[in-house]
């Protein structure tokens, strides 16, 4: 008997070292390689089946970027390089003896190199990450009018972009796309009026961290900015749009406020970033330090109420007053800024509605007449102005 249990553990072990000796050695899967291309940078993600090691350095003569995956099979043979891209030339893969997948990008100019691994989180595998940075500044510098006085800047986000979609509807349309529409009707409306520039803190489908986003507001001096998104829930008769201002140090926001301001600033996770680029909640600073602080604060919640009154004459409105939430991109605390939901991606009706670029259009200028009568009750500007549309 004795002799039987013996035979019985040791095929187990036997059986077991089999197992693991093959997972060890079965191949890393690429699934995917992405390009996102933003002004100062273009990243590459890499999809993986699983935690791997991976090597990642730059070769000169002629300039390109080597990512080195242990035991890795590319199962996506399509095309990698499907758009032109101001930094990467061409991309070339293959294995080697040891069973190393190199993928080599050709590049047009001198890069520095940012990489990092994700791991999986909201439907997303693990991932490596690998940005391309350029030497330029693809920001904006405040415009100065004929007399040298700065005109007003409105600094316009678009929420989510790149490997962060944001919601998606029923349909299939991303969140990243409506906000960016709408965004850049916005910016276009505005920057037909004498007085008024918009600075958009992104121009195209790539991921911009939340942090950065709050950099860029204050380096282009904004006296306003507009952050826009579009909301999702699991019911999809829920609809109307809805404003949010940042919360008070010490102030306790409503659940559904504090869930939807945990989902915005989840973005980063989802997006990717880097340990040292992640920000920490605004609201944990001494924020209130000062009175211009509270000031805009205050700002900020009159200039919600104009954008409600403005929303409504467009569509439905989910709350009729604006909630306060710690939104990390609403961290610019010495500028009044507000978040809007545009409305409910995750309602089909609703959905169709973000999709129509005629309604796009309405809402971006009701966000903007709400702009110019928040402007004006403020001194800041004179004079009613209308939105030049484009439809």
């Amino acid at each position: 008997m004795k002799i039987r249990q013996c035979f019985v553990v040791m095929l187990t072990a036997w059986l077991m070292s089999l197992t693991f000796s093959h997972v060890a050695h079965a191949a890393v899967e690429v699934r995917d390689v992405r390009l996102w291309t933003a002004p100062d940078h273009t990243r590459v993600v890499v999809d993986l089946s699983r935690n791997t090691t991976y090597q990642v350095f730059g070769l000169k003569d002629p300039d390109r970027v080597v990512i080195d995956i242990d035991n890795g099979k590319l199962v996506q043979q399509s095309e990698i390089l499907k758009e032109a891209d101001p930094v990467i030339g061409s991309v070339r893969y293959g294995n080697s003896e040891s069973g190393t997948l190199r993928l080599v990008f050709d590049v047009k100019e001198k890069v520095k190199l940012r990489s990092f691994l994700l791991k999986p989180m909201k439907g997303k595998p693990y991932r490596i990450v690998i940005d391309l940075l350029r030497n330029q500044d693809g920001e904006e510098a405040p415009v100065l009018r004929a007399n040298d006085k700065r005109e007003l800047i409105v600094a316009i986000d678009a929420g989510h972009g790149g490997e962060d979609p944001g919601a998606i509807g029923a349909n299939g349309l991303q969140e990243k796309q409506v906000t960016l529409e709408v965004a850049k009707k916005l910016a276009d409306i505005m920057n037909k009026q004498p007085g008024i520039h918009a600075v958009l803190t992104r121009k195209g489908d790539y991921f911009v961290p939340l942090k950065k986003r709050v950099d860029l507001v204050r380096k282009a001096k904004a006296d306003l900015m507009i952050s826009i998104h579009a909301d999702a829930v699991r019911t999809r008769t829920v609809k109307g749009a809805s404003v949010y201002t940042l919360s008070e140090q010490g102030a306790t926001p409503s659940k559904i406020a504090a869930a939807l301001a945990a989902k915005e600033n989840a973005a980063d996770a989802i997006g990717g970033v880097m340990q040292d680029e992640t920000v920490d909640n605004p609201t944990v600073r001494n924020i209130l330090g000062d009175m211009a602080k509270r000031d805009s604060l205050n700002s900020a919640q009159m200039f919600a109420g104009n954008i409600i009154a403005e929303l409504e004459k467009v569509g439905d409105i989910k709350y009729k007053d604006s909630k306060r939430a710690r939104f990390v991109v609403l961290g610019a605390l010495e500028v009044p800024s507000v978040l809007i939901e545009l409305d409910y991606i995750s309602n089909p009706a609703q959905e169709r509605k973000l999709r129509n670029s005629a309604h796009q259009q309405k809402l971006a200028t009701a966000i903007y007449q709400a702009s110019v009568s928040f402007l004006e009750r403020m001194g800041m500007i004179k004079g009613k102005m209308v939105a030049k549309s484009n439809e």
